[in-house]
């Protein structure tokens, strides 16, 4: 048995929290929660964590691959080493092998475990870790006399030319849990390595890591998007103010309510009611102008004034005959948290509060009002393709 095994804890100093801080639209840990249930050879994961808060976002992201488990104070504090509570869970559970995966590195990959499992296979090989290769220049300074390390400075190569060095990028590691018991450590015996792509070189662990991942995860162009299968979607329901709208309160000169929607969305459902996908507006207010809008889109369902969405939202399954798990919901307060945990692709807008955010499967790139469910609709609808 592979157990993918992923450490974090709720005392980070240089960035609170930065385990589920919001990264390009996810919380930070959704992106090797990403690699690690989408590769094949493993078969467990295991998050470690000490903190309440960690746990609610990693259930949050309500995949049956994922067992929480609990880590002492004692691997919990800042000097505590990740072998101790690598060997905290090797004492209390048992498995053949642990990939130890490190959430500060987003830029991991299903297909990078993959090979490095692989690896471990082979027959004079004892454990893996992942590298990058780097092509600097490394001096060393001895009395005060600099000198070069990895090359020779009267022959200076050209970077085609020159091989460069491997360095551990910190993304995973794998052993065996005999040799994690016996060694304690999560590297022993032959060792293996997987070269990762040279961009995976950065870890989080600094504000300004943090923004350098972040671009490099918006130009990876969605490639290491939740891996969702939107084939069996069968309708997609939103909310009104803040997702068709953006939230703001217009008032006439006569003191009469105006509300702001984008004509993008209204597109979205149109072509979504051309797949055959049902359509659905489920929201909290009650005013004659959602009503005008969802008759003008052609709305198959509409129902404002409602505080209990769940409820509303189970009898709308009945009626059509289809599952929870086949609707697709966009929200962007506390009130849709619970429809958006229960739904199959829970979704919710860029300018949402944090709490729905930390809950949703998917964020919008746009803000509510400004074709966030017209992004939805295209996601749906790409899938189907």
């Amino acid at each position: 048995m592979n157990v993918a095994f992923i450490p974090v804890r709720g005392g980070s100093k240089s960035i609170p929290l930065k385990n589920v801080k919001i990264i390009n639209g996810r919380p930070l840990i959704y992106w090797t929660l990403d690699a690690a249930i989408g590769c094949e050879d493993i078969d467990e994961v295991i998050v470690a964590t000490d903190s309440e808060k960690i746990k609610q976002v990693v259930n949050n992201y309500n995949s049956p691959k994922i067992k929480i488990v609990g880590r002492s104070e004692e691997t919990s504090t800042d000097t505590a080493s990740t072998e101790s509570v690598m060997l905290e869970f090797s004492y209390r559970y048992s498995f053949d092998n642990i990939v130890l995966i490190q959430a500060t590195s987003p830029l991991l990959t299903s297909e990078d475990l993959s090979r490095g499992l692989k690896k471990f296979k082979e027959n004079n090989i004892d454990s893996v870790l992942s590298v990058v290769r780097q092509k600097r220049f490394i001096w060393s300074e001895i009395n005060r006399i600099a000198r070069p390390m990895n090359y020779d400075y009267l022959n200076r190569p050209r970077r085609q030319e020159f091989e460069g060095f491997l360095v551990e990028n910190g993304a995973f590691y794998i052993t065996s849990r005999e040799r994690l018991l016996n060694s304690k450590c999560r590297i022993s015996g032959n060792i293996g390595l997987v070269e990762m792509n040279e961009d995976t070189y950065f870890e989080i662990d600094e504000p300004s890591d943090w923004i350098i991942i972040e671009e490099l995860l918006k130009v990876k162009k969605g490639e290491n998007l939740h891996k969702f299968d939107l084939n069996n979607i069968k309708m997609l329901i939103t909310d009104s103010d803040g997702v068709l709208t953006d939230g703001g309160m217009y008032y006439s000169e006569n003191g009469d309510e105006l509300k702001k929607f984008n004509t993008k969305d209204g597109m979205g459902f149109q072509l979504l009611r051309e797949k055959g996908i049902k359509t659905g507006i489920i929201t909290g207010e009650n005013r004659k102008l959602v009503e005008n809008r969802a008759v003008k889109m052609k709305i198959d369902e509409l129902h404002m004034g409602i505080s209990n969405k769940l409820e509303v939202i189970n009898n709308i399954c009945k009626k059509y005959n289809i599952s929870l798990n086949e609707i697709a919901y966009i929200g962007d307060d506390i009130n849709d948290i619970e429809v958006i945990e229960a739904v199959g692709f829970g979704c919710c807008v860029n300018d949402a509060m944090q709490l729905v955010k930390e809950t949703a499967k998917y964020i919008t790139k746009a803000n509510g009002g400004q074709g966030a469910v017209r992004e939805v609709a295209e996601l749906i609808l790409m899938h189907k393709n």
